[in-house]
């Protein structure tokens, strides 16, 4: 009983502080992602007060985190919409794609990290963070404006592009050899074409199976759903993750609403151990010798991703401002860079120096995303008035 009661103490003393730690990101105007991390470092290995009583828990739950992210966002999309996405953004998606997985990659061949370790890190600079995307474009009262679908357009294609990605990660994480690589990569591409493909015909069929006019009864048979489809994916090296987020296509109309009105507490609680708990796993005294790396990544990233948005916009003949603004509001990474960095961490197949550099530099941006989105157009306009002034200066 004294281990039990130790473990609930342990875990409410988690949860009761991540609530704080939420209320006051919000307060602050920034996500609440690195306050979790910063949390889970203060508490776990090597931190100020180490928490060893509740691992089973924090690492089942941190697992159920990354198939309800994945999930919620598979039911933002219609496969329609992914299918209208692609083709609208898939030049500025390749733009992306090139600009922002190119550094992550150069800098871990440049640590010795190797193939592995540079896709790894291809990834976590690569995708930007939806759900701090869209909270941000939410916040500044800009849904309406011409660039925001741009915006989503871009996330649909790093999202599609996860879909593959995530996949051949997992094979490569796991050892498998060229051909059960390849086989696994096979597979993918055609579950995930498959789904598409169901989702536009057959999609009523599959949100009828998971519907039910009992909340109750509809909780779990989604939850189910998901959980059985992860796990499965999971046995055929497609990737839990990549699992829920295909079955979050499949489920659409008034369903998908339902299931995200449903799942979000839930995904925001146990997404915020899954933070935690890498941050837990991550030894606070790695972060200083990485951190000068991973500032001069966070600085040549958000080049990167202004550039994507710059380029995207003037696709579809945006001014100059609202280019601006697009790339701004692509800049943040988070809650799937970290998803990335702990599948490679947990298969112990990376260098262990990954781990406290994807946490810096996802701290880094977290913070500097919104920061960015918030000051790109005061800070334009003024140094347009200031360019203007000098011009009319010079004239005279």
């Amino acid at each position: 009983m004294h281990n039990v009661a130790l473990s609930l103490i342990e875990l409410g003393a988690v949860f009761f502080g991540l609530g704080l730690l939420g209320r006051l990101a919000w307060k602050i105007g920034i996500s609440p992602i690195p306050l979790y991390l910063i949390g889970g470092l203060a508490f776990g290995h090597g931190g100020v007060l180490p928490l060893d009583g509740i691992e089973g828990f924090t690492e089942l739950s941190a697992e159920l985190g990354v198939v309800l992210l994945l999930l919620l966002l598979g039911l933002e999309y219609s496969a329609a919409e992914l299918v209208t996405g692609l083709r609208r953004s898939w030049s500025a998606g390749l733009i992306d794609l090139v600009l922002n997985a190119l550094p992550g990659a150069v800098v871990a061949l440049m640590l010795g990290w190797g193939p592995v370790g540079a896709l790894v890190m291809a990834g976590v600079t690569y995708i930007s963070s939806s759900g701090i995307v869209a909270k941000v474009l939410g916040d500044l009262g800009r849904l309406g404006n011409r660039e925001t679908p741009v915006i989503l357009s871009v996330l649909v294609f790093e999202d599609l592009a996860m879909a593959v990605y995530l996949p051949i990660l997992t094979a490569l994480l796991a050892g498998v050899s060229f051909v059960g690589g390849l086989t696994t990569v096979g597979i993918a591409l055609v579950t995930v074409t498959v789904v598409l493909v169901v989702a536009l015909r057959f999609g009523r069929f599959v949100s009828a199976l998971v519907d039910s006019p009992e909340p109750e009864v509809f909780l779990l048979r989604v939850l189910g759903a998901a959980l059985l489809v992860a796990g499965v994916a999971s046995q055929l090296q497609v990737s839990a993750a990549v699992g829920a987020f295909l079955l979050g296509i499949a489920i659409s109309g008034s369903t998908a609403e339902n299931a995200t009105r449903m799942l979000e507490p839930l995904r925001d609680l146990f997404a915020a151990v899954f933070f935690v708990v890498f941050g837990l796993n991550t030894d606070p005294k790695a972060i200083p010798p990485v951190l000068g790396v991973a500032i001069a990544l966070a600085l040549v990233t958000t080049a990167t991703k202004m550039l994507t948005g710059w380029f995207a916009a003037k696709l579809q003949g945006i001014a100059r401002l609202g280019r601006l603004r697009a790339g701004a509001a692509l800049v943040a990474r988070g809650e799937f860079s970290i998803v990335i960095a702990g599948l490679a961490v947990a298969s112990g197949a990376v260098d262990q120096g990954l781990a406290p550099l994807a946490t810096a530099y996802v701290l880094l941006m977290a913070v500097f995303g919104p920061v960015a989105a918030r000051v790109v157009e005061p800070m334009a306009r003024w140094a347009w008035s200031l360019r203007q002034r000098r011009l009319a200066g010079a004239e005279s």
